[in-house]
């Protein structure tokens, strides 16, 4: 098992104070020579991890060309995604490939979710504390 990397709970844009705090992870995406440095929320209740539009146009990737359409659910209900696979670095881990759903809108957060992040990656929350830390997986034990 190796060590987990910690991070800080960040305050939200436009929070209010320590009731605002979040597990927002600073990291680079990266495809084709463009790196893209961003802040994203680290969410184990999200289905997929989200690039909003914009995000993902900086890869140059032809939108209409992309296979694999599909609609996001929860906070982008009804929003057509497409897959598309970026190497994504954080603190001291990586690159590592991670799928993203790149969402036709603007209008949603950057978010690391289950797949590929959470499938990837061991994530302990210490709310508390106001810490996480993230650790690559480690194979279930019967």
């Amino acid at each position: 098992m190796s060590t987990p990397t910690r991070f800080p709970f960040l305050p939200r844009p436009a929070g209010s104070g320590s009731l605002d705090l979040a597990p927002l992870l600073p990291a680079c995406l990266s495809r084709n020579g463009v790196d893209v440095d961003l802040v994203g929320l680290v969410d184990s209740g999200s289905s997929f991890s989200i690039l909003p539009f914009d995000i993902g146009a900086r890869f140059g990737l032809p939108w209409n060309s992309l296979p694999h359409a599909l609609t996001l659910g929860g906070i982008g209900r009804g929003i057509p995604a497409k897959m598309i696979a970026l190497h994504m670095t954080f603190g001291p881990i990586g690159p590592v490939s991670q799928l993203f759903a790149w969402a036709n809108s603007n209008d949603l957060p950057i978010v690391f979710g289950q797949a590929t992040f959470f499938m990837n990656f061991d994530v302990f929350f210490f709310r508390a504390q106001s810490y996480f830390e993230i650790q690559p997986a480690t194979a279930a034990t019967p």
